[in-house]
Protein backbone atom coordinates (compact mmCIF):
# COMPACT_ATOMS: atom_id res chain seq x y z
CA UNK A 1 0.00 0.00 0.00
CA UNK A 2 1.40 3.49 -1.00
CA UNK A 3 1.76 6.02 1.73
CA UNK A 4 -1.18 7.96 -0.12
CA UNK A 5 -3.38 5.28 -0.01
CA UNK A 6 -3.16 5.27 3.90
CA UNK A 7 -6.63 4.55 5.93
CA UNK A 8 -8.25 5.36 8.54
CA UNK A 9 -10.53 3.58 9.89
CA UNK A 10 -13.97 3.83 11.70
CA UNK A 11 -12.40 7.52 13.38
CA UNK A 12 -14.70 9.99 15.89
CA UNK A 13 -15.45 13.09 14.08
CA UNK A 14 -17.74 15.96 13.32
CA UNK A 15 -18.23 18.14 10.72
CA UNK A 16 -17.34 21.59 11.01
CA UNK A 17 -18.27 23.08 7.31
CA UNK A 18 -19.28 21.87 4.17
CA UNK A 19 -18.09 23.17 0.70
CA UNK A 20 -19.36 22.75 -3.08
CA UNK A 21 -16.48 21.14 -5.15
CA UNK A 22 -16.51 20.39 -8.34
CA UNK A 23 -20.16 18.97 -10.11
CA UNK A 24 -21.20 16.63 -7.48
CA UNK A 25 -18.97 16.32 -4.48
CA UNK A 26 -18.15 18.06 -1.42
CA UNK A 27 -14.94 19.47 0.37
CA UNK A 28 -16.02 18.71 4.10
CA UNK A 29 -13.64 20.12 6.71
CA UNK A 30 -13.85 17.54 9.83
CA UNK A 31 -12.79 17.73 13.43
CA UNK A 32 -11.82 14.17 14.44
CA UNK A 33 -10.50 12.99 17.92
CA UNK A 34 -7.30 10.94 16.67
CA UNK A 35 -6.04 13.61 14.10
CA UNK A 36 -7.93 16.85 14.40
CA UNK A 37 -8.65 19.17 11.64
CA UNK A 38 -9.03 17.16 8.74
CA UNK A 39 -9.66 17.94 5.16
CA UNK A 40 -11.89 15.05 3.10
CA UNK A 41 -13.63 15.28 0.02
CA UNK A 42 -16.40 12.91 -0.41
CA UNK A 43 -17.17 11.86 -3.58
CA UNK A 44 -20.50 12.36 -5.63
CA UNK A 45 -21.86 13.67 -2.10
CA UNK A 46 -24.60 15.76 -3.72
CA UNK A 47 -25.88 13.23 -5.97
CA UNK A 48 -29.83 11.90 -4.59
CA UNK A 49 -28.90 8.24 -4.17
CA UNK A 50 -25.22 9.16 -2.16
CA UNK A 51 -24.91 7.38 0.60
CA UNK A 52 -23.09 10.23 2.33
CA UNK A 53 -26.15 12.61 1.50
CA UNK A 54 -27.60 13.95 4.44
CA UNK A 55 -25.06 12.65 6.73
CA UNK A 56 -22.56 15.40 6.09
CA UNK A 57 -24.14 17.95 8.82
CA UNK A 58 -22.77 19.81 11.54
CA UNK A 59 -22.86 18.99 15.18
CA UNK A 60 -23.91 15.62 14.74
CA UNK A 61 -21.54 12.35 15.73
CA UNK A 62 -20.28 10.57 12.81
CA UNK A 63 -17.93 7.77 12.61
CA UNK A 64 -15.56 8.42 9.74
CA UNK A 65 -13.45 6.34 7.09
CA UNK A 66 -10.95 7.56 4.52
CA UNK A 67 -7.65 7.26 2.63
CA UNK A 68 -4.99 9.57 1.78
CA UNK A 69 -2.02 11.01 3.48
CA UNK A 70 -2.14 14.18 1.15
CA UNK A 71 -3.32 17.50 2.11
CA UNK A 72 -6.81 16.57 0.54
CA UNK A 73 -7.93 12.46 1.41
CA UNK A 74 -11.03 11.23 0.04
CA UNK A 75 -13.72 9.96 2.69
CA UNK A 76 -15.47 6.47 1.80
CA UNK A 77 -17.86 6.26 4.83
CA UNK A 78 -19.93 8.21 7.41
CA UNK A 79 -21.83 6.72 10.27
CA UNK A 80 -23.88 8.81 12.26
CA UNK A 81 -23.67 7.91 15.91
CA UNK A 82 -27.04 9.43 17.29
CA UNK A 83 -27.53 10.45 20.67
CA UNK A 84 -27.21 14.51 19.87
CA UNK A 85 -30.56 16.45 19.55
CA UNK A 86 -30.34 19.15 16.56
CA UNK A 87 -29.22 22.26 17.61
CA UNK A 88 -32.14 25.49 16.88
CA UNK A 89 -32.37 28.77 17.24
CA UNK A 90 -29.87 31.00 18.93
CA UNK A 91 -28.04 27.34 20.07
CA UNK A 92 -27.57 26.99 16.42
CA UNK A 93 -25.80 29.85 15.62
CA UNK A 94 -23.62 29.84 18.90
CA UNK A 95 -22.28 26.18 17.34
CA UNK A 96 -21.62 27.78 14.37
CA UNK A 97 -19.49 30.05 16.34
CA UNK A 98 -17.65 27.51 17.65
CA UNK A 99 -17.46 25.48 14.77
CA UNK A 100 -15.58 28.96 12.80
CA UNK A 101 -13.17 29.38 15.72
CA UNK A 102 -11.75 25.95 15.50
CA UNK A 103 -11.50 26.14 11.19
CA UNK A 104 -9.97 29.21 11.74
CA UNK A 105 -7.47 28.73 14.69
CA UNK A 106 -6.88 24.88 14.47
CA UNK A 107 -3.96 23.44 12.34
CA UNK A 108 -4.87 20.83 10.06
CA UNK A 109 -3.52 17.39 10.76
CA UNK A 110 -2.69 18.86 15.03
CA UNK A 111 -4.66 16.09 16.80
CA UNK A 112 -6.29 17.55 19.86
CA UNK A 113 -8.22 14.84 21.77
CA UNK A 114 -9.01 16.92 24.69
CA UNK A 115 -9.91 19.36 23.09
CA UNK A 116 -12.81 17.29 20.89
CA UNK A 117 -14.20 16.34 24.41
CA UNK A 118 -14.62 19.77 25.26
CA UNK A 119 -16.68 20.09 22.10
CA UNK A 120 -18.60 17.69 22.78
CA UNK A 121 -19.55 18.93 25.88
CA UNK A 122 -19.96 22.28 24.87
CA UNK A 123 -22.71 20.57 22.30
CA UNK A 124 -24.75 19.03 24.98
CA UNK A 125 -24.64 22.06 27.09
CA UNK A 126 -26.26 24.32 24.15
CA UNK A 127 -28.95 21.60 24.01
CA UNK A 128 -29.34 21.68 27.50
CA UNK A 129 -29.07 24.98 29.25
CA UNK A 130 -30.58 28.56 28.16
CA UNK A 131 -27.53 30.86 29.58
CA UNK A 132 -25.30 30.52 26.44
CA UNK A 133 -22.80 33.05 27.92
CA UNK A 134 -21.29 30.92 30.80
CA UNK A 135 -20.69 28.30 28.01
CA UNK A 136 -19.01 30.27 25.20
CA UNK A 137 -16.70 31.84 27.65
CA UNK A 138 -15.92 28.32 29.50
CA UNK A 139 -15.43 26.89 25.50
CA UNK A 140 -13.11 30.03 24.46
CA UNK A 141 -10.70 29.85 27.74
CA UNK A 142 -10.49 25.87 27.37
CA UNK A 143 -9.60 25.65 23.60
CA UNK A 144 -7.39 28.69 24.27
CA UNK A 145 -5.41 26.91 26.63
CA UNK A 146 -4.95 23.34 24.72
CA UNK A 147 -3.45 25.54 22.04
CA UNK A 148 -0.87 26.75 23.96
CA UNK A 149 -2.84 30.20 25.12
CA UNK A 150 -3.85 29.76 28.29
CA UNK A 151 -4.89 32.96 29.64
CA UNK A 152 -3.91 34.62 33.44
CA UNK A 153 -6.50 35.45 34.98
CA UNK A 154 -5.57 35.34 38.93
CA UNK A 155 -2.47 37.44 39.00
CA UNK A 156 -0.51 40.50 37.78
CA UNK A 157 2.11 40.02 34.88
CA UNK A 158 4.14 42.30 36.74
CA UNK A 159 4.19 41.69 40.00
CA UNK A 160 3.10 38.38 40.56
CA UNK A 161 1.03 39.19 43.44
CA UNK A 162 -3.32 38.05 43.23
CA UNK A 163 -5.69 40.23 41.47
CA UNK A 164 -7.20 42.69 43.80
CA UNK A 165 -11.38 42.32 43.39
CA UNK A 166 -11.27 45.95 43.58
CA UNK A 167 -8.44 47.67 41.57
CA UNK A 168 -8.75 48.34 37.59
CA UNK A 169 -6.12 46.24 35.45
CA UNK A 170 -5.13 46.28 31.75
CA UNK A 171 -5.05 42.79 29.69
CA UNK A 172 -2.04 42.70 27.60
CA UNK A 173 -2.53 39.79 25.09
CA UNK A 174 0.13 36.75 25.47
CA UNK A 175 1.21 38.55 29.53
CA UNK A 176 -1.87 39.24 31.42
CA UNK A 177 -3.42 41.67 33.55
CA UNK A 178 -1.28 44.35 34.99
CA UNK A 179 -2.83 47.18 37.34
CA UNK A 180 -3.63 50.47 35.93
CA UNK A 181 -2.99 52.72 38.09
CA UNK A 182 -4.77 55.52 36.73
CA UNK A 183 -3.17 55.02 33.49
CA UNK A 184 -5.09 54.74 30.01
CA UNK A 185 -2.24 54.19 27.72
CA UNK A 186 -2.04 50.79 27.09
CA UNK A 187 -3.96 49.17 24.06
CA UNK A 188 -5.50 46.30 25.89
CA UNK A 189 -8.90 46.51 27.64
CA UNK A 190 -9.20 48.03 31.04
CA UNK A 191 -11.22 45.66 33.68
CA UNK A 192 -11.22 45.25 37.16
CA UNK A 193 -10.52 42.32 38.49
CA UNK A 194 -13.44 40.86 39.94
CA UNK A 195 -14.31 40.28 35.93
CA UNK A 196 -11.00 38.35 35.97
CA UNK A 197 -11.21 36.34 38.59
CA UNK A 198 -14.97 35.60 38.08
CA UNK A 199 -13.78 34.38 34.39
CA UNK A 200 -11.12 32.19 36.34
CA UNK A 201 -14.32 30.55 38.61
CA UNK A 202 -16.42 30.30 35.44
CA UNK A 203 -19.23 32.59 37.38
CA UNK A 204 -20.81 34.73 35.40
CA UNK A 205 -23.42 36.19 37.18
CA UNK A 206 -22.54 39.38 37.28
CA UNK A 207 -23.57 41.67 34.88
CA UNK A 208 -20.29 43.36 34.15
CA UNK A 209 -18.80 40.16 34.46
CA UNK A 210 -20.43 39.23 31.59
CA UNK A 211 -19.93 42.49 29.48
CA UNK A 212 -16.67 42.92 30.33
CA UNK A 213 -15.75 39.20 29.43
CA UNK A 214 -17.25 39.05 26.11
CA UNK A 215 -14.81 42.16 25.11
CA UNK A 216 -11.72 40.57 26.51
CA UNK A 217 -12.42 37.57 24.81
CA UNK A 218 -13.32 39.03 21.87
CA UNK A 219 -9.92 41.33 21.83
CA UNK A 220 -7.65 38.08 22.61
CA UNK A 221 -9.33 36.24 20.04
CA UNK A 222 -8.98 38.88 17.54
CA UNK A 223 -5.23 38.87 18.13
CA UNK A 224 -4.95 35.39 17.58
CA UNK A 225 -7.42 35.85 14.29
CA UNK A 226 -4.86 38.43 12.92
CA UNK A 227 -7.71 40.76 13.14
CA UNK A 228 -9.76 38.89 10.62
CA UNK A 229 -13.40 39.15 11.23
CA UNK A 230 -15.59 36.04 11.97
CA UNK A 231 -18.67 35.62 10.05
CA UNK A 232 -20.89 34.61 13.02
CA UNK A 233 -19.68 37.69 15.01
CA UNK A 234 -20.91 39.75 12.34
CA UNK A 235 -24.59 38.26 11.81
CA UNK A 236 -24.71 38.53 15.59
CA UNK A 237 -23.42 42.12 15.71
CA UNK A 238 -26.70 43.87 16.78
CA UNK A 239 -28.04 40.90 19.05
CA UNK A 240 -24.56 41.17 21.09
CA UNK A 241 -24.53 37.95 22.40
CA UNK A 242 -21.45 36.56 21.30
Amino acid sequence: MTIDKIRQDAQPAFVLHTYPYLETSLLVETFTRNFGRVPLVAKGAKRPKSLLRGLLIAFQPLQLTWTGKSELRTLHKAEWQGGQQPLKGMALICGFYLNELLVRLLHRDDPHEQLFEYYQETLVALNTQKDYTPILRHFERRMLKELGYALTLNEDAESGKPLNPDEEYCYEVERGPIVTNGSKNSSGPQLRGKTLLDMEKDDYSDSITRQQSKILMRYILNHYLDEQPLHTRQLLRDIHTL
